[in-house]
């Protein structure tokens, strides 16, 4: 783990060299670094030696504007929300109103709360969760849930410091809800630890390798008491759109990243009916994670194959899935995770 720290925990921005072989492993950023080099080689006979330009951070963006044609995404627009406990408008408010919150409360969010980042760490209970509700249009700096029996629906996290939105704890609920243009840390749109968490009708949009960063639309890892392993994960429906790298990445406790815990088991997670466009090697990268269903998922983007499968990822389902003609094969998967595995021949290396 890097020594660098998020408003959400431990960077990941300093990656193991099995990351680093993944990357150069990608034929078109192979060839791009190939380029520079020789630039960098050629650069007296012309070839130029002007700074490389780096793109800034995205300018304001507005929410997904209507429901995705193909169902999948954040649901817009959404009725007005009712029984609400308390109603936030803006930065005061909404600390006032979280920090107070009991199990059963409903806290509407209303209008754009774009200096401050919606941070819960009160818990609800079992048939009581803590609902934090938006009309589809509200927008804050980010979210980060740390707590039990949340429910979070109908929120635009624009332009946060990334994660855009961060979900730690057991019985969450994201849906109806963006990411979109997450900077800073490791780029990631979204990152889960936890046991029971469903992630269904969300966009996430915009994530950007920019200085090193990995910038997944969705990640967990499970490295420390504060990053555990995430047991029964429903990821439903959801957009991941101009994503750099990952559309998916799992890290199980055991990863051959080298910083796993050794503590506990990532597994029962089901991915199904989501929109990818990404463009790393795979859409999908997934370590040490056992029982994983992949469903008909729509993988759109510019990957070698769709899913990586390593590191005794065993008892994996994959089936129904759509695939851009492009892509090479659908399932890279080393020996390891082959017992119990359902799904099309492996066509090469995870």
């Amino acid at each position: 783990m890097s020594a660098l720290s998020s408003p959400d925990g431990p960077s990941r921005g300093g990656r193991s060299a099995e990351r680093a072989r993944r990357w150069w492993r990608h034929p078109g950023r192979r060839a791009g670094l190939i380029a520079v080099l020789l630039c960098v080689g050629l650069a007296a006979a012309g070839c130029g030696t002007s700074a490389p330009t780096v793109r800034p951070p995205a300018a304001p963006t507005g929410p997904v504007a209507g429901t995705s044609p193909d169902g999948r995404g954040a649901i817009r627009p959404l009725p007005a929300p009712t029984g609400c406990t308390a109603v936030v408008t803006d930065a005061v408010s909404m600390s006032t109103a979280i920090e107070s919150a009991l199990p059963g409360d409903t806290i509407c969010v209303r209008g754009t709360i774009a200096d401050k980042r919606l941070v819960i760490r009160k818990s609800g209970n079992q048939g009581a969760p803590i609902k934090i509700v938006g009309d589809g249009q509200a927008v804050v700096h980010g979210i980060s849930v740390e707590a039990d029996y949340v429910s979070v629906s109908g929120l635009n996290s624009v332009n946060p410091n990334a994660p855009g939105i961060s979900l730690s704890g057991n019985n969450i609920t994201l849906e109806n809800s963006t990411s979109i243009s997450p900077r800073g840390d490791d780029g990631d749109a979204l990152r889960f630890w936890g046991n029971n968490i469903t992630i269904r009708h969300n966009t996430m949009r915009d994530t950007k390798n920019l200085n090193e960063a990995h910038a997944d639309c969705m990640q967990t890892f499970a490295t420390d008491e504060g990053h555990l392993a995430s047991q029964h994960v429903l990821i439903d429906s959801n957009r991941c759109e101009d994503i750099d790298n990952t559309c998916l990445i799992m890290e199980g406790p055991h990863s051959l990243a080298g910083d796993g815990s050794g503590v506990g088991a990532s597994n029962d997670v089901t991915f199904t009916n989501n929109y990818c466009q990404n463009n790393a090697s795979e859409a999908l990268q997934i370590d040490d994670v056992q029982n994983l269903t992949i469903t008909n998922n729509d993988i759109e983007g510019n990957n070698d194959h769709a899913f990586a499968l390593q590191n005794l990822t065993t008892g994996a389902k994959v089936t129904g899935n759509k695939l851009n003609p492009a892509i090479h094969f659908e399932v890279g998967m080393d020996e390891s995770s082959a017992p119990g595995y359902q799904g099309p021949p492996s066509g090469g290396n995870p």
